[in-house]
């Protein structure tokens, strides 16, 4: 058997919703950059799922055809050596003059499959149609895209008018190429139901194969879908279709975290969660990922019974985790290794796919607006162009069959390996994208797995602590110390604790940080903060291990008259500064490999010494807040901060980077934003002069941050809500 080839493929939804088109390839940027392909050839792929989509070809009138943007596109991965997998319809429901219930849909898309293997004869692989039954039950039996029907009818209407498009276009597109290939893709899960549900989980584990009941011609009597369909009027085409079927070549198996399902009949135990639409009000429908406490069927168990069941050539099309850097490499390596074993028990699985390689947009709101929600993918495109993760290392290590980066990391399990992927009736937040966190069980969390931690310095320190936590939330082993184990300033502490922990990476938030004390004690403001990083920098670079430390908007002057990018001239007009600003040009020089996070005015709800929590305790004690009206920051929401870090570990970034809140506050704006946040009264805060405040140590006017790599953290505005939101629970304690 061949060995098991990577694809890939950029999310290229283009869904309608109402009168509005949502293009994912223009969201992403990727409309407008033809060098993408060359950085999905550079991963080692073997093929791409790429569109030359019906809405885009021909968006205003039929047969009226712009192949322009395709055209110089698949020349461009034909040059490249890519095998194009094609996608005709991607979650859509045809250009504007048809919809997925209309007698026009499936002659539309047979026209144009003609119109694009004439322009291609080339290609071999076909994806007319993605995901039919999803796109149907997703329009016309839940209402979210258009024609946005609540009807079953609807849905089976919907069904086998994509059906019938795809078997009309793979009719089309072989009389251009008769060796082309049908890759047909569909969402691939299981249905788990409390003991009343049985009958409706029996009828949903059925419903998840008719895509290719269908079209392998097995939906006649005797199927357990059958006289429900013909029931309902849709006999003669049921019939139609076995006679005349078009078995995929492919079965190309989607598969998520979500995929697999709960319906539960006790409606009230998942707060926020309503009754599904097809329900009736009766049952919910939740990722039983979270809720099932026994084992899941799991991907390679699923792929057996596709195997099985149709005894033909399987990939995995879309394998895909929006969630933290290493638990999305943690998903992908897991779903590879279960395809491998598969093979080895006789299935032919071709591929597995990495999807979403350049992320996708508002999908956890099922592309139905502009909500700006990004999930990360292969490449992340905060930066404004695509910027490699630890993703893209992963792929290429697979392709070459070598150990993936940070191997001991990823082979630990993921949330959904453990408890922590239980949802509990009263539980606020998924696993998967932490909120409120809770204090790690042990400093050295961990410790007993067969994995390198990583080393925080800084045990006393808002970000130490935090750090900690959401190593511990992530499944990162790590080891937090304090000055007793290991002292930044003593060269000799450094190398002995290195050598005692032999670590993955340091991340080092130990340090003076009162900007005023610092001006009272400079010599051991500059021991803390110059000698302690270079000390670190230096023992990381001669053990090739990775590192990270912090630094200050402080090291500016807030003269520039807008935001701070990273390759501004430092000019620091204090002590503190100072210091940051040599520590940033010593560990540099030292270690070029090393990461530097320059950051601003943090606040959390897990320590009492910020900011946020001091206004939010005045302001609920009905006691004015005093703050400076005409300086200016860029306040950072720390759990934020903690995570942008660890992915960009993680990633193996180095440099200088700013890690900020978009956007600037005075800090009496910041109060008011908080008081507004938490239904507070804004009128107590007490807006005054800087200098009235007499501070020892002077500030910059305006410092706030904002980088030329993009912006990775999330807006004030909701970091404040989840601040407030996790601060009388967090139980903050000063250290």
């Amino acid at each position: 058997m061949p060995e098991l080839q990577l694809w890939g493929g950029c999310e290229y939804t283009v869904n309608r919703v109402g009168d509005r088109f949502f293009d994912q390839s223009v969201r992403s940027g990727h409309h407008d950059r033809i060098g993408d392909l060359r950085l999905f050839a550079d991963l080692g792929l073997h093929a791409l799922r790429y569109p030359v989509l019906w809405e885009r070809v021909s968006p205003h009138h039929p047969g009226q055809n712009d192949f322009g943007w395709s055209d110089e596109r698949m020349a461009e991965i034909r040059r490249l050596g890519l095998q194009p997998i094609v996608g005709l319809v991607h979650h859509g429901s045809g250009p504007a003059y048809t919809s997925l219930v209309e007698d026009s849909f499936a002659p539309g898309l047979a026209a144009h499959a003609r119109a694009t293997a004439e322009r291609y004869p080339w290609v071999r692989d076909w994806t007319p149609v993605n995901e039919p039954l999803t796109t149907a039950r997703f329009s016309c039996l839940y209402g979210h895209w258009y024609p946005h029907l609540l009807d079953e009818d609807a849905c089976w209407l919907a069904l086998l008018n994509q059906i019938d498009a795809t078997r009309a276009a793979m009719r089309e597109i072989r009389r251009v190429n008769p060796a082309a290939r049908l890759v047909q893709t569909e969402d691939l899960g299981f249905c788990h139901a409390t003991l009343p549900l049985t009958r409706e989980a029996t009828f949903e584990n059925a419903r998840r194969w008719l895509t290719w009941d269908l079209l392998c011609g097995s939906v006649v009597p005797g199927h357990p879908l059958w006289r429900r369909l013909a029931e309902r009027g849709f006999e003669s085409r049921l019939r139609a279709i076995a006679e005349d079927p078009c078995p995929p070549d492919v079965l190309g198996v989607n598969h998520y975290l979500t995929s697999e399902r709960l319906i539960d009949h006790r409606i009230t135990r998942y707060p926020g969660v309503g009754p599904s639409a097809e329900s009736g009000g009766r049952y919910v429908n939740v990722e039983a990922v979270r809720t099932v406490s026994g084992a899941l069927v799991g991907i390679e168990a699923l792929l057996m019974q596709a195997c099985n069941r149709y005894g033909r050539p399987l990939a995995i099309t879309e394998c895909h985790n929006g969630c933290t850097r290493e638990e999305q490499a943690r998903w992908f390596l897991q779903v590879w290794r279960a395809a491998e074993r598969a093979r080895a028990q006789g299935a032919r699985i071709e591929a597995v796919t990495a999807w979403s390689l350049l992320g996708a947009y508002d999908w956890d709101r099922l592309v139905m607006t502009d909500a700006g929600h990004y999930e990360c993918g292969v490449f992340d495109m905060r930066t404004g162009s695509p910027r490699p993760t630890a993703m893209a290392a992963l792929l290429r290590a697979l392709v070459r069959g070598d150990r993936p980066r940070h191997a001991a990391i990823l082979d630990m399990p993921g949330w959904w390996d453990s408890d922590r992927r239980l949802w509990p009736c009263a539980s606020p937040a998924p696993p998967s994208c932490p909120a409120a966190v809770a204090e790690p069980a042990s400093d050295l969390a961990c410790a007993q797995m067969d994995a390198r931690p990583i080393l925080v310095t800084g045990k006393s320190g808002t970000l130490g602590r935090m750090f900690a936590q959401l190593c511990d939330m992530r499944g990162l082993p790590f080891a937090l110390t304090d000055r007793q184990v290991l002292a930044i300033h003593d060269a000799d502490s450094v190398a002995a604790a290195l050598d005692q922990f032999e670590p993955a990476a340091v991340i080092n938030t130990a340090g003076l940080v009162d900007i005023d004390r610092a001006e009272a004690e400079p010599d051991l403001c500059f021991a803390a903060n110059v000698e302690g990083p270079a000390n670190l920098a230096r023992a990381c670079r001669d053990r090739g291990i990775g590192f990270v430390t912090f630094s200050s908007d402080q090291v500016f002057d807030g003269a520039k008259g807008s935001a701070y990018l990273e390759g501004d001239p430092t000019s620091p007009l204090n002590t503190y500064g100072r210091s940051k600003a040599e520590a940033e040009r010593c560990v540099l020089d030292i270690n070029p490999e090393a990461l530097v996070i320059r950051t601003a005015a943090f606040f959390s709800p897990h320590d009492v010494h910020n900011f946020a929590v001091h206004a939010v305790e005045s302001l609920r004690a009905g006691r004015s807040v005093t703050a400076a009206q005409d300086n200016f920051v860029s306040p950072t929401y720390v759990p934020d901060l903690v995570n942008a870090t660890l992915d960009l570990l993680l990633d193996g970034e180095s440099g200088i980077r700013h890690l900020a809140t978009p956007g600037r506050l005075s800090w009496a704006e910041f109060a008011r934003r908080i008081a507004t946040g938490a239904g507070l009264d804004p009128a107590l805060v007490d807006p005054v002069e800087a200098a009235s405040l007499n501070l020892p140590a002077e500030r910059p006017a305006d410092a706030a941050l904002a980088s030329e790599h993009g912006q990775l953290l999330a807006g004030i505005d909701d970091a404040i809500e989840r601040f407030l939101r996790d601060y009388p629970a967090s139980a903050p304690q000063a250290y």
